[in-house]
């Protein structure tokens, strides 16, 4: 076996966020401690990886438009009845429209919040122009700085992108002007992004909670930053796989596991937005989404019968037609 010893005085980090994952035997402070009694499993059940999430926490949501929004895991939000969120994201948009669309969001934070090629989210704009949902926008820019922020374990970072723009001006409890002090030029001070927890829906994961993506994928979203920075974080995949596919190629490896809390497989868990390289959006049940999000009657129906009134998931596959006719979205030659 293969092992990498570190010296008896080196300090080990104590943030989760520095760690790299380990997946062979190692030698840590002098002593050896075998693969199995390090990595530790993080398998579990929906209801339970969210269970510790209540009414008034902050959640930062991964996914990037209609790409691997984690819907499973809102729909067992609003099952649980999980109120009152701050609710942080890069471009929201399924995810964060059922959230509003059930009432569960008091403040966002984030770059968009749209339903992309279909147009605006209803729901959350609804919200928003009746003062349900306070918002503070940032630029994409600007987001990610605080997103490094929070990675790097510091409290802000210094940017200069929002000067002229009233995005500082309406925000000043997060964006703040200061003198740079080696040259005295004015810069901004932008407030890291730290969530109480962090949903993520991946492609496919291992039990000790190492989450993978495919070589051929999309790239424009920020989940690796969300998950780096994350102080409890929550993933959901397509798939779990065994440990030993993880170590065959640990260059994919885009989530180590030692920053996850909890990893639980959940099957077609962005429905109805994509799973890039898997499966595309059902663009039948938007549209039906939509159609009914004209009303909060309508959307409050919506909800009703496809998450309050399921106890689950695997219901909610069911009720969509099952994995039979999920297949259909997908893509053709998917792993």
């Amino acid at each position: 076996m293969v092992s990498v010893e570190l010296r008896p005085n080196r300090k080990i980090p104590s943030k989760k966020r520095f760690l790299l994952p380990i997946s062979r035997n190692v030698f840590i402070s002098g002593s050896t401690y075998r693969e199995d009694r390090i990595l530790k499993e993080k398998l579990t059940t929906l209801e339970s990886a969210l269970s510790p999430i209540v009414s008034g926490s902050s959640v930062a949501i991964g996914g990037s438009l209609l790409r691997r929004q984690p819907n499973a895991a809102v729909r067992q939000l609003i099952r649980a009845g999980v109120r009152d969120l701050t609710v942080m994201s890069w471009a929201g948009t399924t995810a964060i429209d059922l959230l509003a669309a059930a009432d569960a969001i008091r403040r966002w934070e984030g770059i968009y919040v749209g339903l992309f090629n279909y147009g605006l989210a209803p729901n959350f704009r609804r919200a928003v122009e009746s003062g349900r949902i306070e918002v503070r926008d940032f630029s994409e820019t600007a987001m990610v700085a605080r997103l490094r922020a929070a990675a790097q374990g510091m409290p802000f970072l210094p940017i200069r992108t929002l000067f002229g723009s009233d995005i500082a001006k309406v925000n000043p409890e997060q964006i703040r002007t200061f003198d740079c002090p080696f040259t005295g030029q004015k810069l901004q001070a932008i407030a890291a992004a730290e969530p109480d927890f962090t949903l993520i829906h991946g492609y496919a994961g291992d039990k000790y909670g190492n989450v993978q993506w495919p070589v051929v994928r999309d790239t424009d979203d920020m989940d690796q930053p969300f998950a780096s920075g994350a102080k409890r974080l929550i993933v959901t995949v397509e798939k779990i796989v065994p440990h030993e596919e993880i170590k065959k190629q640990p260059s994919l490896t885009y989530i180590p596991g030692n920053w996850v809390e909890a990893i639980v497989e959940v099957p077609y868990g962005a429905h109805p937005a994509a799973c890039d390289t898997l499966y595309d959006e059902d663009d039948a049940h938007l549209r039906d989404y939509i159609a009914r999000s004209k009303t909060a009657d309508g959307v409050k129906a919506y909800l009703d019968e496809f998450a309050n009134a399921l106890p689950d998931h695997a219901a909610y596959l069911e009720k969509c037609g099952g994995l039979a006719a999920l297949a259909a979205l997908d893509v053709k030659g998917r792993a």
